[in-house]
Parts: C-alpha cells; structure tokens; sequence
C-alpha cells in the first residue's frame, strides 16, 4: 500500500503537536468563579445604622414643658397613637379627646388622664406616653468647656453630668472657681459654686440642683 508523504509528514508532526498542547495546557491561568457581591447594611447618615436615634432616656418625675416632644401610644389603636409636640400652650391635640393639657404633667399622669378619657371610646385602654425630645428645659454652659451652649435638662442632670456633656472641661480650666449663675423670680442674680475637683475626687456634689435658666460657668 502506497503511503502519500502528507501521511508521512501528519505522522511525524503529531509528537510535536501534541507536546505544544500539553505546555498551553499546563501554562493556562486558571479563573475561579466569581465572587458573590458582599451584602453590606444600609446605613444612615454618618455610617450609622440607619435606625432611628432612641428617645433621651427621662425619669419617671420628669415635668413635661411646652415644646417637648412626646409619643402616646394605645394598645391595639394605632390610629389613636403617635407622635405629638406640646404647644406653647401647654396642649396637645388627640384624636377622639381633643386638646388636653400636658405641660406641668409627668408622663405617666398624662397617661393615666388619657387612659380615663378614652374609655368613652376604646374597651379598656392601655395607653403609654414617652417623652421623645425635651425641648422645654435648658441650662447654658460657658467658659472652658469643649462645647459651649444649651443642654437639654432633666430632673436629675447635676453639674458633673452637664460638664461631661458638654465635652469636659479645657487644660485651662479652673477646677475650684466653677460657679451656677442663677436669676430668681426678682431679676437678682445668684452666684451658686461648685467644686469640680472635690465632686471628682470625694464624689461631693454639694447638695447643687439644677433649674431651667441655669449657667454653668467655667473660668
């Protein structure tokens, strides 16, 4: 049997060929799957959570005062509950119970009037009220402290808790010379010192109470 020499040559280069696709083969990169995309939790402004900021934490005696914020809220009656800002009248309007005064009320007080108001509606009410903003109450922080301004105040806000809220004190502080400027009901001003130092060190706060209107002053 005659073989062509195409034969001959397709049977001598298939050795070669072979070894070419072997070493194009081993030299290939390998590709892994693609990653997934990493799930990442929507946040809210400044790389927070995105949940909204909790209600400021108010004792039980807290006064509610006009334009403080509260939230009422009645089991099993969402269209009854909500978010309601006292006015500088002192009210706040509910529906079914209309205007109602909250100003110079504790939070569960407001609750307990609501919860007999609305029985002329609602088959036994449980009603709840939280105070969401205090706006009513301030006192002012001056001199050397890290911020300066208006703080929020509860009933149990001392001194030493307001300075730590505003920052803390600067290195220039004069520890012993902090002093509350108060003016009484006559305009007359009142010096009222407090130690910082020694509430620091021998947890002395000197029996100092703080009022609406209060200034704390650092020198």
């Amino acid at each position: 049997m005659k073989v062509s020499r195409f034969t001959t040559l397709s049977v001598a280069l298939l050795p070669f060929c072979l070894a070419m696709s072997a070493q194009q083969t081993a030299t290939m990169p390998v590709q892994s799957p693609a990653a997934a995309p990493q799930q990442v939790a929507p946040t809210g402004p400044a790389g927070t959570s995105g949940q909204p900021a909790p209600p400021p934490v108010v004792p039980t005696t807290y006064v509610v005062g006009p334009e403080d914020s509260i939230q009422v809220n009645v089991w099993h009656e969402p269209t009854l509950s909500g978010a309601f800002p006292v006015r500088p009248d002192g009210m706040i309007s509910l529906p079914l119970v209309g205007d109602i005064m909250a100003s110079g009320r504790t939070p569960m007080d407001l609750a307990s009037d609501l919860t007999a108001r609305l029985k002329a509606f609602v088959n036994d009410p449980t009603v709840t009220v939280t105070v969401m903003a205090v706006n009513s109450k301030h006192i002012y922080m001056l001199g050397e402290v890290a911020h300066i301004g208006a703080l929020p105040l509860t009933s149990t806000l001392s001194p030493l808790q307001a300075i730590s809220a505003a920052g803390g004190l600067t290195p220039y502080a004069n520890k012993k010379k902090i002093y509350i400027l108060r003016v009484d009901a006559s305009g007359k001003k009142i010096k009222i010192p407090f130690n910082y130092k020694k509430a620091i060190q021998d947890g002395d706060l000197q029996g100092v109470v703080l009022l609406p209107g209060d200034t704390i002053v650092v020198p």
